[in-house]
C-alpha cells in the first residue's frame, strides 16, 4: 500500500515554513485555526465579488497571517496584483473593512499588504485556478493539463505533476488521470516542492485537482 503524506507538512522546518505565525494556549488553538480559515475565505470572497476577472484566475498564491497583540498582519501573495492596484489604497481599505466586519474584530485590527510573486504560473494554487476555469468552460481535461504544463515551462520550474479525479468528461464512472513533466522527487526532503489540492464544481459533479511543482533543490 502507498503511504501518502502532504508534501508541505513533510517538509516543514526544512524547505517549507508555516503560513500562519502566532502563539496561543492549547485550549484556544482550534478557535485560532478557525479564525485563520475565516480570514482566508473572506479575502477570496471579496476578490470574487468585487473584481472582474476575465481569465477566471484570481491570482492569490498564498495568504500569510501573523497575529500580534493588537494587529493581525495579513500578507497576500498575488500573481496578478493589477486586480487590486487600480485605486490601490481604496481597494485595500475596503478589503480591511470587509474583513473587520466579518470577523467582528475588537482587540485586533487587520492590516493587509499585497506582495507580487515573480512567476505566477510557477505557483500550484494559481495553476489549479486556471485548470478549474478551463474545466468549468467544458474544455477537455487533457487539453487543460497540457496547457498548464506549457505555462509552467515559462516559469522555469524543474518538474510538475498534475492529477485530476472525478467524473472526467461527464463519464458515469469516476477515475483518476495524471500527467508528469520533468522530475518530481516527492521522497527527497531537501527538494523544494509546492503542492495544492483544489476542488472544482462542474455540471457533472465535484472534481479534485492536485498539483505538485518541483521548484528547486535547497
Amino acid at each position: 500500500m502507498g503511504q501518502k503524506i502532504n508534501p508541505l507538512g513533510f517538509r516543514l522546518g526544512t524547505t517549507q515554513s508555516h503560513h500562519s505565525l502566532w502563539f496561543t494556549q492549547p485550549k484556544n488553538y482550534s478557535e485560532g485555526l478557525q479564525k485563520d480559515q475565516k480570514i482566508r475565505n473572506c479575502i477570496k470572497n471579496f476578490v470574487q465579488k468585487n473584481i472582474k476577472i476575465s481569465s477566471g484566475v484570481e491570482g492569490i498564491a498564498i495568504i500569510e497571517i501573523q497575529k500580534r497583540v493588537d494587529v493581525i498582519q495579513i500578507i497576500i501573495y498575488m500573481g496578478f496584483p493589477k486586480l487590486l492596484t487600480e485605486s490601490k489604497a481604496k481597494r485595500i481599505e475596503k478589503l480591511q473593512l470587509y474583513v473587520e466586519q466579518e470577523l467582528n474584530c475588537v482587540n485586533q485590527k487587520p492590516n493587509i499588504t499585497i506582495v507580487r510573486i515573480g512567476n505566477p504560473y510557477g505557483n500550484p494554487n494559481i495553476l489549479a485556478e486556471f485548470i478549474a476555469g478551463q474545466l468549468k468552460n467544458r474544455v477537455s481535461f487533457r487539453k487543460a493539463m497540457k496547457k498548464a504544463i506549457e505555462l509552467t515551462e515559462q516559469a522555469n520550474t524543474k518538474g510538475i505533476q498534475i492529477q485530476i479525479a472525478g467524473r472526467l468528461d461527464g463519464k458515469e464512472i469516476a477515475r483518476v488521470e495524471w500527467i508528469r513533466e520533468g522530475r518530481v522527487p516527492l521522497q527527497t526532503i531537501r527538494a523544494k516542492i509546492d503542492y495544492c489540492s483544489y476542488p472544482v464544481r462542474t455540471i457533472y459533479g465535484v472534481l479534485g485537482i492536485k498539483i505538485w511543482v518541483f521548484v528547486d533543490n535547497e
